[in-house]
């Protein structure tokens, strides 16, 4: 295409060779058009910086992002960990032009059929999934469509899609190391099989101790043990162990307030650490010893790497957000 010259239906035709009533098709959303050709089309389209001569017959080339929230972790413990990314999420989508439309969901109703039915009621272009791990068949038709898809506070360990997480395995690792400087030598990490990005804070944990020959490490899985149950064998005795460091923040204020209550309270100097800084660890007394995830970074981000995808970027891009130690008052220094 000669320089300054306008694209047309035809280059787009040219570029991806289908006819120009295929691309005309695509670009008006009709239907009879596959969702593949339909994604490359536009993909094309945007590229090309093609422009309708019928602005309000253009709505498939608006960039319309639609963003799904677990509606437990919004309404739930986590509640102000999502709160600062969507809205993070919907100040830079303002400011990239996208329209966003977020949906609190039940994570078990994130089928391939719902998640179709939604970008078509919404005319989205582009999927925002928030701590959601997709399943094969999602992730297979979204690779399938190219559909501009970002994983947000998640991970995608087969690198097929773009994601924005906190740095977790970093996060772990100076949480642990907190620990092992205020002089713990025996520490336990609680967490949770669950999530890629949970995992890495398990491996940040196990890497700080094994970069510290004097220091053992215990790994109690909340899958196989509820936090009651574990609080009680800390009371036991049954670990040997002066330190835990939580896999989130709601569990470790739960943990320091039952110790708090108890007749025989842990021996002194015992400690315990968190990962979040979500509003409940400022609001625990004392407060709670944590790891801060900037959220609205993680919220800023993932707009830019779906504005990035949408303009037609294809490399896969995984940005983790850097965390900062929140002091507190639950890491007690032994003597």
């Amino acid at each position: 295409m000669a320089s300054g010259k306008r694209a047309s239906q035809a280059d787009i035709a040219e570029k991806l060779g289908v006819s120009v009533s295929t691309v005309s098709r695509a670009l008006a959303n009709e239907i009879g058009i596959s969702d593949a050709v339909r994604a490359e089309v536009q993909r094309m389209a945007r590229m090309l910086g093609y422009k309708s001569k019928h602005p309000p017959a253009m709505g498939s080339l608006d960039k319309r992002a639609l963003a799904l929230v677990p509606l437990n972790s919004a309404m739930g413990s986590l509640a102000g960990f999502y709160h600062g990314i969507v809205e993070a999420m919907r100040a830079q989508a303002g400011e990239a032009g996208i329209v966003l439309d977020v949906r609190l969901v039940n994570e078990d109703m994130v089928t391939l059929d719902f998640i179709r039915r939604q970008m078509s009621k919404t005319g989205a272009n582009g999927l925002i999934l928030a701590g959601i791990d997709p399943a094969a068949d999602i992730a297979q038709w979204a690779q399938e469509t190219e559909t501009a898809l970002v994983l947000a506070n998640g991970s995608d360990p087969l690198m097929r899609f773009n994601s924005v997480a906190p740095a977790n395995f970093y996060g772990a690792y100076r949480a642990t190391q907190r620990l092992i400087e205020a002089g713990h030598r025996r520490i336990l990490h609680y967490t949770y099989h669950h999530r890629p990005t949970i995992l890495q804070r398990q491996r940040g944990f196990e890497a700080a101790i094994a970069a510290n020959p004097e220091v053992s490490g215990t790994v109690v899985i909340s899958n196989e043990h509820s936090s009651k149950d574990l609080l009680a064998a800390l009371l036991a005795g049954e670990y040997d162990v002066t330190a835990v460091f939580c896999w989130n923040d709601s569990v470790a204020v739960s943990m320091v307030e039952a110790l708090l209550g108890q007749d025989s309270p842990m021996p002194e100097g015992f400690s315990i650490i968190g990962f979040d800084d979500l509003p409940i660890a400022g609001m625990a007394n004392p407060r709670l010893s944590t790891v801060r995830v900037d959220r609205e970074a993680i919220g800023r981000g993932v707009i830019r790497l779906l504005a990035s995808q949408l303009d037609g970027e294809r490399a896969v891009q995984q940005l983790e957000i850097g965390l900062s130690l929140v002091e507190g008052e639950t890491v007690h220094h032994l003597v």
